[in-house]
């Protein structure tokens, strides 16, 4: 066999061996088992064939054979489905600290032994967690905005603790180290476990008398967790605040202002009143300032009455000077018996106001503008032309018949209605000859009679009606009434087509006739 070959074969049987030893893997479940001392826990070993022998191995114990029907020792038990189905495995009714370690099977499967291996630990409960600071300050206390470092340890643990930080109820992840881990051994050869992390901030004035809480998290924990914690003190001096304003305070009464400061330690306060200087519990004239009285954590209330409270109080200017160790502050405060001042600005509700109605007048613009030119609405020229009729047989003096041999012609309730259009509304008001002119001028000049009157195009009106109003005097023998002649206009069809030729139709509005005193007089 030449090298070629050897080798081919040797590759051959090594990819055959590794299939065959994949195909013979024990699957054990769980791969680890966390109990505390004095409860169960239970590990599976399945080959997925028949299974002719099992033992298990367990750190602290002999070695068991198990099976169904097998006679097990006392705390154990066999557990699964059987040697026939492919399934061994044990049921440990109580651990012990001694079963810490693997757990070992064996499987006998067709002259072959096949093992699997699962991890029990069984947990230790750790020592309480230990607290430890790092930074020393002055008198057990911390100045502001210095560097603070401490640490947190869980001594004797198995598994590790896990270590968390709270400031009370607030958690922290800034300034934290990385957890170390060290593992010891215990008398009885068990391993240990050791967790220290740390934490380096600065310290801020929030931090005062506030606990920093070092948490050790454990499955074996009643709870779950364990707390080491110290309350933080930090000494700074008296904190800075804007300008402090204060209304509502009644003339002719005794007016109290207030000021809320923070500082660490107590902080002795003076008042300066227009260039009158009132230290903290003493009276000077109208004046009268108290001690700061403590209101917890770190902030003090400090206050100054005035007696008779009068106008010219309001306008004077109020110093107060607070200061401890640490250094000291000035606070500039102004009094006012007027109620409190509106904030700058406008609210939210205004403005959207103010908004929506610009808005509102930008569309009515936009429309009006977008109307007119397009001569919509409003805006559209409603006097289509009319045809302005004149009779082809009747002269203007024969239209001025009598009203007894008068009998108007039925007109349709259409060509009579007046077409009111935004033009006519405002169109400048004009008298009744300037009307009669205008109509005369837009006739076609032609006599009754004249041949072509009926060829020409109805020409364009803006008005529908035309009166002509020729009343004269009537002599003392007439007793005909005062007569008013209407030119009825006809207007064009909704289709826009000029409507058939017909004459043109006339009313006569008669006034009554008013007697005169002659009259009477003949009468009587």
């Amino acid at each position: 066999m030449d090298t070629k070959a050897l080798a081919t074969f040797l590759i051959n049987v090594i990819m055959i061996t590794g299939s065959m030893t994949l195909g013979q893997r024990v699957d054990v479940t769980p791969q680890q088992v966390i109990a505390r001392v004095g409860e169960p826990a239970s590990i599976l070993c399945r080959a997925g064939r028949q299974i002719q022998y099992c033992r298990i191995d367990i750190m602290g114990e002999r070695v068991l054979n198990l099976g169904p029907n097998w006679k097990q020792p006392p705390g154990f038990a066999y557990n699964g489905e059987g040697l026939d189905a492919g399934q061994c495995g044990v049921r440990i009714e109580q651990v012990k600290t001694t079963n810490h370690g693997p757990v070992r099977c064996f499987l006998g499967i067709e002259g072959d032994e096949l093992s699997g291996t699962a991890e029990l630990i069984v947990a230790l409960e750790p020592q309480r967690p230990q607290l430890e600071i790092l930074t020393q300050g002055r008198n057990g206390a911390f100045e502001v905005d210095t560097e603070f470092q401490a640490k947190c340890i869980s001594h004797d643990g198995r598994p590790p603790a896990n270590i968390t930080w709270y400031l009370d109820d607030e958690p922290l992840f800034d300034g934290l180290t990385m957890p170390e881990v060290v593992s010891t051994q215990d008398r009885n050869n068990a391993t240990l476990y050791t967790v220290v992390q740390g934490i380096q901030r600065f310290i801020r004035v929030g931090d005062d008398r506030r606990n920093l809480i070092c948490r050790a998290n454990h499955f074996s924990y009643p709870q779950g967790y364990l707390d080491s914690r110290i309350q933080l003190l930090v000494r700074y001096r008296p904190q800075p605040l804007p300008l402090v304003k204060l209304y509502g305070l009644i003339l002719g009464s005794t007016g109290l202002v207030n000021v809320t400061i923070r500082a660490n330690p107590r902080p002795l306060t003076e008042w300066n009143v227009a260039g009158m200087s009132i230290q903290q519990g003493t009276r000077n004239g109208r004046y009268e300032a108290y001690e700061p009285q403590d209101l917890g954590r770190g902030e003090y209330n400090v206050a100054l009455s005035i007696a008779g409270l009068t106008l010219e109080d309001t306008v004077k200017d109020y110093l107060l000077r607070a200061s401890n160790e640490f250094g000291a502050q000035d606070y500039q405060v102004r009094i006012s018996s007027s109620e409190a001042a509106p904030a700058a600005g406008l609210g939210v509700g205004p403005i959207i106001g103010i908004v929506v109605g610009v808005l509102v007048i930008l569309i009515i613009i936009g429309l009006i503008v977008v109307a007119r030119a397009t001569g919509r609405w409003c805006f559209s020229d409603n006097a289509s032309p009319r045809a302005t009729e004149t009779s082809d047989t009747e002269s203007v003096e024969n239209r001025r018949e009598p009203l007894e041999n008068f009998t108007p012609r039925p007109t349709p309730q259409k060509l009579i209605k007046p077409n009111l259009s935004f033009n006519a509304i405002f169109k400048r008001n004009k008298s009744p000859s300037t009307v009669k002119h205008e109509a005369l001028e837009s006739q076609p000049q032609q006599t009754a009679g004249t041949p072509g009157d009926d060829d020409q195009p109805p020409r364009d009106s803006e008005e529908t009606v035309i009166i002509t109003d020729e009343v004269t005097e009537p002599k003392e023998e007439d007793s005909k009434p005062n007569i008013v002649y209407a030119e009825l206009m006809l207007k064009p069809s909704q289709e826009g087509k000029t409507p058939q030729k017909t004459s043109t139709e006339y009313a006569e509005i008669v006034y009554p006739k008013a007697p005169k005193a002659t009259d009477t007089n003949k009468t009587n």
